[in-house]
């Protein structure tokens, strides 16, 4: 048994506060652990002018720890599960994930949506979040934005923007619940697959860091995520397809809601299908089956790379 580990995390404020919950759940449950954080520039950090819905981003924020997994230059990467693609690289593993935060999308803004007034100019760095959004409210005009949350904060409160979505598990890890004008429904904003969800990669070959992994899996979560991710991992997805799911656990049962539309939201599918939480790849691939029948496919398939 070892009694040292490094976890390697990118190194914004964020990716930091995650890394060391997942630290701090490690030395609680393995009294005499000694794990060390590795700080890790991605391909996301360094370009903040990549479009993060193009087929080329996929991945761009979890590649480089990826890479030190590989070289044995860190034992576990902590990411973000929604930065997490499906397929991950050969001798790599998602080998747990911990308890999921609020998985909603918040509005941070001078007035809660209904309120914002025609032609207000909201920000978002989500094609998922902006169809939902032109679904409810097609009189506000959607921008693009990027860099990190204080960033975008300062953007609303300079007058740059009238308002922002934001993922609310962020703005609570960070401790900036006051700033949240409004939570959105779910029923309207379906997040990002594993939003809210912290994931911790491993190497198959390395016994030891997935059994220290394993020992801080949250099973609810891993069943909402698994569902979630075999959901998109059938639907294939396109270059800049929209797609949105959220599995929730009730009384042993997972219920899973799925969104896919065009990146214009012109055509604009969502549903849900409820299975057993112990099955819960089963309920993401009907689901999955169940959309692509009703039109997904070719919502999919007319999506081409830029």
């Amino acid at each position: 048994m070892t009694d040292r580990i490094v976890i390697g995390t990118r190194g914004s404020k964020l990716a930091v506060l995650q890394a060391e919950s997942v630290a701090s759940q490690l030395r609680a449950l393995h009294p005499g652990l000694h794990v060390m954080m590795r700080k890790i520039v991605t391909e996301g950090d360094r370009n903040r002018s990549v479009d993060l819905d193009q087929a080329g981003s996929i991945g761009i924020f979890v590649r480089a720890l990826e890479d030190a997994l590989i070289e044995s230059t860190i034992d576990l990467a902590v990411h973000s599960l929604k930065d997490l693609p499906t397929a991950l690289p050969d001798g790599l593993y998602l080998a747990a994930v911990t308890r999921r935060e609020d998985p909603r999308d918040v509005l941070v803004a001078g007035a809660k949506l209904n309120e914002l007034s025609a032609g207000a100019l909201i920000g978002t760095g989500s094609l998922r979040r902006s169809v939902q959004l032109k679904r409810i409210r097609p009189d506000l005009e959607v921008r693009g934005i990027r860099g990190n949350i204080d960033t975008r904060l300062r953007k609303v409160t300079s007058g740059q923007f009238a308002g922002i979505i934001l993922a609310a598990a962020a703005m609570h890890r960070l401790g900036l619940d006051d700033s949240i004008t409004e939570y959105l429904q779910l029923n309207s904003f379906i997040p990002a697959i594993g939003q809210g969800a912290i994931a911790i990669e491993a190497r198959t070959d390395d016994a030891e860091s997935v059994r220290l992994a394993g020992s801080i899996n949250h099973l609810p979560t891993w069943q909402e995520i698994t569902a979630e991710r075999a959901f998109l991992h059938t639907l294939g997805g396109g270059c800049r397809a929209p797609i949105a799911a959220l599995a929730r656990i009730e009384d042993a049962k997972l219920k899973v809601s799925g969104m896919v539309a065009d990146p214009d939201g012109s055509r604009f599918l969502t549903e849900s299908y409820t299975g057993e939480a112990i099955n819960a790849t089963a309920a993401g691939i009907e689901l999955a089956r169940i959309m692509l029948e009703r039109g997904a496919s070719t919502i999919i398939n007319d999506v081409r790379c830029a």
